[in-house]
């Protein structure tokens, strides 16, 4: 027989929640009926049309004090089935008792594991004094534009009273916990280069391509610098090195024309310890060292450099460490290497 659980589990993996028409409906409707079984109270907030936060509350014994705020998103990344060992929204469990499900760590397992310890902690009879909110929020893949990111400046929130949160981590394939406690700003960098256009016969000079060329050097150059850095020394984790990847090239009307303009798109993720001015300057160094008629925008630019407290003298740090340290739990600080919705909570 199955943990009931896992079955649980299961069932909200079912549910199809996958961009670009995530399942959101079902997935609210589902994750109530959860709350209401538990004896939790329920509130409905729509940020945005058809993007909704559900808020599941386990009231305290004493309201005034700050709030513990469990939250997860609901949404998950599209799916190429034909890699798929099996159907991406079957949860199938094989004689291992592996489930195959998209969104199985990313992240409906967190939501589950909220409520099911919310589920034990109850039938242990336990009461806390801080009441206990779990939001399940739409739109993080989207980088929480429609979900998180317009949930935190309303009223709704603010009422929460939140004085603790937590959000999505990365699985552990070791038993060490990684302790996200900052994370990389992105930045989407777009570089255009225009140039002479001509005839594909010809050695024109002055092309955009011969610009681009260059630029990609230089991007790349120091993407290659930054995977050295951090394969050569052990103390540093993927979130202390900026990544760079070039995502987007655009450019061409034929294959016997030198085109007059060229664009690539760079997707670079920045930890908080970077000087963000100096990195601009940098970017700015290398369009500028490709020739003229060489410009840059930024099409999303992360600015926020908030990390939370991990010293022992800050009051949350504390208790959450110190269980830590009861439960003999290994744990490792890190940052986050990509994007979460914690960013958006961390700001306000």
């Amino acid at each position: 027989p199955e943990d009931p659980s896992v079955t649980l589990f299961r069932e909200y993996l079912r549910i199809n929640t996958m961009h670009p028409k995530p399942g959101y409906d079902a997935a609210v409707r589902f994750l109530e009926c959860v709350g209401t079984d538990l004896g939790l109270a329920s509130q409905k907030v729509e940020v945005c049309q058809g993007h909704v936060v559900l808020i599941l509350s386990w009231q305290g014994t004493d309201p005034r004090l700050r709030s513990i705020l469990l939250n997860s998103h609901t949404d998950v990344v599209p799916v190429f089935e034909e890699h798929w060992t099996y159907p991406p929204f079957k949860a199938v469990k094989d004689s291992q008792g592996n489930i195959y499900a998209r969104g199985a760590q990313d992240m409906k397992c967190v939501s589950i594991q909220y409520l099911e310890a919310i589920r034990r902690l109850k039938a242990e009879g336990k009461h806390f004094a801080r009441t206990i909110h779990l939001t399940f929020v739409p739109d993080e893949e989207m980088g929480g534009q429609k979900g998180m990111e317009l949930f935190v400046q309303r009223p709704e929130f603010r009422a929460l009273n939140v004085g603790f949160a937590l959000d999505e981590g990365l699985a552990s394939p070791s038993d060490t916990f990684s302790i996200f406690y900052g994370e990389r700003g992105p930045w989407w960098v777009k570089v255009r280069c225009t140039g002479s256009p001509g005839h594909g016969s010809s050695f024109i000079t002055n092309t955009a391509a011969e610009k681009m060329h260059k630029v990609i050097d230089s991007f790349l150059g120091f993407r290659e610098s930054e995977k050295q850095r951090l394969k050569s020394d052990p103390s540093l984790s993927p979130g202390d090195v900026i990544s760079l990847n070039l995502t987007m090239l655009e450019g061409g009307v034929s294959f016997n024309v030198v085109p007059s303009e060229m664009a690539a798109g760079f997707d670079i993720r920045i930890p908080p310890t970077v000087d963000l001015k100096a990195f601009e300057e940098q970017v700015a160094a290398w369009c500028r060292g490709a020739g003229d008629g060489v410009t840059y925008e930024f099409v999303l630019k992360c600015m926020d450099q908030h990390v939370t407290s991990t010293e022992e003298s800050d009051p949350w740090w504390k208790a959450f460490s110190g269980v830590c340290r009861d439960m003999k739990l290994q744990v490792k600080l890190e940052i986050f290497p990509a994007a979460t919705d914690s960013r958006h909570i961390r700001a306000v």
